[in-house]
């Protein structure tokens, strides 16, 4: 009966859809290029918010292994006009109660879910057990437990599992990661930063979606750099403090300026800042005579920056496109993705240790990263 009932509120959903998909305004259609490969993996958006509408989907359009091929909205309406003016069935247009029904459609070999942070885990082990690879953005979840259960998911569904860590497919990090495995000397010194004045009635300043405030959104950038710049190890220590709230009606559950410092085992150390009420996008890193800096170190695009060998500088890339094209090329060659579930898992015990640290005042061991 109740899949039934299933069935019937999906036919009501898309009738809605159809009558409504003429009257959204969307951009204009996008007609693929013939030239592209015969495989492209199929790649359903979970989550049509200002990320998936201004990233996501631009870079779907460049990409070489893979193609926007349907989308989990919980507006009927969005869904259709998406499907209307992106060129992709109707039929690849679901509810987000709707997701086991993935697993009967061939069109979708990738399901990336951009929802709020603290629906990551349930859409992602859906999508999972739907039979469907599976790209998170970050954070990877909300908690070290839900990063194990979607980990686990993958798993008995013999899925492959990548997080959204876009800056791993730009070119200014690659120095970075290439720096730091040369191992002539440690960066001692590293510092990083990013911040924005948060505005509107944004779900990112409510704990219960967010999972937390800036450090979950923002500061795990500085956390990924920081990781980069030790060789891809994670801290062994974390200290933290929170800072006044300037806007404490605002953030009432979240912190809104957070400092925390992390030491690492081969001796670098980083002082990292986030916050949802300043201005900040830099990061450098120290050690002996070498040393490397990015401001705007962390965004999409426009990136600059330097080493002690000289200014940097590199043809712009579509970071997002690069990430679902490495991805889908894993799946293609069966290969697991070099930013997977074990990395998303590692910043989540880094970030509970950072919030531990923050609430009792006391220098917190990083352990089970």
């Amino acid at each position: 009966m109740e899949r039934l009932n299933r069935t019937i509120r999906r036919r009501t959903w898309l009738k809605a859809a159809g009558v409504a998909a003429s009257s959204v305004l969307l951009p204009a259609a996008v007609v693929r290029s013939a030239t592209r490969p015969r495989r492209q993996l199929g790649v359903a958006l979970v989550g049509l918010g200002s990320y998936a509408n201004s990233k996501l989907r631009p870079a779907l359009r460049e990409t070489e292994f893979c193609r926007l091929a349907g989308v989990v909205t919980g507006s009927a309406q969005k869904g259709a006009a998406w499907a209307h003016h992106y060129d992709f069935s109707g039929d690849s247009v679901y509810h987000y109660e709707e997701m086991d029904r993935l697993a009967d459609d061939p069109n979708i070999d990738i399901v990336y879910v951009v929802t709020p942070n603290a629906l990551h885990a349930e859409h992602c082990i859906k999508a999972a057990r739907a039979g469907k690879h599976v790209i998170c953005e970050k954070p990877f979840t909300v908690s070290v437990a839900e990063a194990d259960a979607v980990i686990g998911a993958c798993r008995t569904a013999e899925v492959k599992l990548s997080l959204g860590y876009r800056l791993h497919f730009d070119p200014y990090h690659e120095v970075l990661r290439d720096l730091a495995r040369e191992k002539e000397a440690p960066f001692d010194h590293i510092r990083g930063s990013l911040s924005f004045e948060l505005r509107g009635n944004a779900w990112r300043a409510t704990k219960v979606l967010a999972g937390g405030g800036p450090l979950m959104d923002l500061g795990i950038y500085v956390i990924q750099g920081a990781c980069m710049a030790a060789g891809g190890l994670a801290p062994t220590s974390v200290s933290a403090r929170q800072l006044p709230k300037l806007r404490p009606d605002r953030f009432v559950d979240v912190e809104e300026t957070l400092e925390w410092t992390m030491d690492f085992p081969g001796g670098e150390r980083c002082v990292g800042r986030t916050s949802y009420n300043e201005s900040a996008n830099r990061f450098r890193a120290e050690g002996g005579k070498r040393w490397f800096e990015l401001e705007p170190a962390f965004t999409s695009s426009d990136l600059a920056g330097a080493t002690h060998g000289g200014p940097l500088q590199f043809a712009p890339v579509t970071q997002q496109a690069r990430q679902m094209d490495a991805f889908a090329r894993c799946i293609l060659e069966d290969r697991e993705s070099a930013v997977g579930g074990a990395m998303g898992r590692r910043d989540m015990v880094i970030i509970e240790s950072i919030y531990r640290a923050m609430n009792t005042g006391e220098t917190v061991d990083v352990t089970g990263a």
